[in-house]
């Protein structure tokens, strides 16, 4: 007559011992070997603490409306300025060229945020006059939410010289973020929201270009202009006015953070759970040969099986 099973179930054997024999310190040593490596493993692996990790966001940029120009005339010396400070116009006067100045900012993908500057700047300027360098400053306001509140003041700088008089420069790029530090996950940070260029300061010296420069760049937290595409038109016709015209677009940033630690615990854990599942399947093999083939004496308890007898 065939036979087949009819029924299965595992059975379940307990092993015995004082608690301390050979048995015993071979189970501890065994669960240090199982749950301690894996830690050493992952730490090793540079993945077991996540120190920095990086999020996109949209930034809130608003420009300010203030500026400093400063456009270098043919000749020694010789160059007009302009600026939204009343302190430096006062200090300059004899140089000062009141510009017409224009600016739009423009949502184009309709969330409520600005995406791009559209500014135009004419300077006044006689016949003889001729321009043959312009450097520019535009100071913009810079705001982050999705993590850490980030409020600061940014600019971004235009500068252009060249050996033939120009009748207009046109300037196409995006205003980006450069960091030195990573954001905090949370929190408010308001250390870099104060005024790049002091207005209030009635020395020359805190107007210069280097000085501005010097005491931005110590910042840890920047904008800047990159604006790869540039064109510098000649010819100017008579009575016109030298046309800068500026596109500058507000681009969604990649920035790196400090994560907080219940990610940090998430990430961790993760990383250790994956080389730990392999460390509990090799011992739980380990364990059945050594404590099932009594290589250290124990105890064995198992149910009362009945032998049956098939017909």
């Amino acid at each position: 007559m065939a036979v087949y099973e009819v029924f299965s179930h595992p059975e379940l054997r307990r092993y015995r011992t004082h608690i301390c024999s050979k048995a015993s310190i071979l189970l501890v040593i065994i669960l240090f070997l199982t749950f301690i490596p894996p830690l050493f493993v992952v730490y090793r692996s540079y993945g077991f603490w996540l120190k920095t990790d990086t999020y996109r966001e949209y930034p809130e940029i608003h420009f300010k409306n203030e500026l400093l120009m400063v456009a270098e005339l043919e000749g020694e010396n010789n160059y007009v300025t302009y600026s939204t400070f009343q302190a430096y116009n006062v200090l300059q006067q004899d140089h000062v060229r009141i510009p017409l100045i224009t600016s739009r900012e423009e949502d184009v993908n309709g969330d409520g945020r600005p995406d791009t500057l559209l500014f135009t700047m004419e300077v006044p300027l006689a016949d003889t006059e001729n321009i043959i360098g312009l450097r520019l400053i535009l100071i913009f306001d810079y705001k982050l939410f999705q993590f850490s509140t980030l409020n600061m003041e940014g600019m971004a700088y235009i500068n252009h010289d060249s050996m033939k008089a120009g009748a207009r420069y046109d300037v196409v790029g995006e205003l980006r973020f450069n960091q030195k530090e990573p954001l905090a996950h949370r929190g408010t940070d308001y250390r870099f929201n104060t005024s790049i260029i002091d207005s209030t300061s009635i020395y020359a010296e805190s107007y210069h270009f280097p000085t501005i420069f010097k005491n931005y760049v110590a910042r840890n937290l920047t904008t800047y202009l990159n604006a790869p595409y540039t064109v510098w038109s000649t010819g100017r016709g008579a009575d016109q006015p030298f046309v800068l015209s500026a596109t500058i677009s507000y681009p969604e940033e990649l920035f790196s953070y400090i994560p907080g630690f219940w990610y940090l615990i998430k990430w961790g854990w993760v990383q250790y759970v994956s080389v730990l599942l392999l460390f509990l399947f090799v011992f739980d093999r380990i364990k059945i040969f050594i404590y099932q083939n009594q290589l250290v004496a124990t105890m064995v308890d198992r149910p009362w099986k009945e032998d049956i007898k098939l017909n």
